[in-house]
């Protein structure tokens, strides 16, 4: 991939599982584990606004690391690419900054964009992983915490790959 890329963990710590994305994007910034420098890493955490006004700064892409519920095995690992910003509608209006889904942080950052003229991300993947427990608590289940380290690597063999070979697939794609 090319452009600016930010990789955002997403999730409450003290809701068990709930805390994946912050765990691996807090092990994407460990030494040795750095992604290029067109990457940011961010742990956004529960602060959903604070994501969609971070977007208006210009990213090429966003990559969302959250808990995913899909009904796989706890600890199951999905890629998922996104729908583009503002395709998705909120249901209701969005008062609460800590309570913000990810298709709701798209949905304003569509309305924040059209204020200020700013761009969405042009490509939006989402790496999820199947949560076990969402009990108050703080710690990740056995199972979930054994996917961070693959997650961790599947952030960066989709930030490290070649712009054509993800041409290559949307072309793909639009030919089905």
């Amino acid at each position: 991939m090319s452009g600016r890329i930010l990789i955002a963990g997403i999730g409450n710590v003290f809701l068990g599982d709930d805390g994946f994305g912050v765990e691996t994007v807090r092990r994407l910034s460990e030494p040795g584990c750095r992604p290029p420098d067109h990457v940011e890493v961010a742990d956004i955490g529960v602060r959903g606004v604070h994501l969609a006004y971070q977007l208006l700064d210009g990213y090429d892409t966003l990559v969302l690391v959250d808990a995913t519920a899909r009904g796989g095995a706890p600890g199951t690992l999905y890629l998922i690419e996104a729908a583009e910003a503002g395709s998705i509608a909120p249901q209701s209006p969005v008062l609460d900054g800590h309570q913000m889904s990810p298709d709701a942080v798209l949905a304003l950052l569509d309305t924040l964009c059209a204020g200020t003229g700013g761009t969405p991300p042009r490509r939006i993947w989402v790496v999820g992983c199947e949560p076990g427990c969402l009990d108050e608590g703080i710690g990740l289940s056995a199972p979930v915490a054994a996917a961070v380290p693959e997650a961790v690597r599947m952030v960066l063999d989709l930030v490290r790959r070649p712009v054509g070979e993800l041409l290559d697939e949307e072309h793909n794609a639009a030919a089905n």
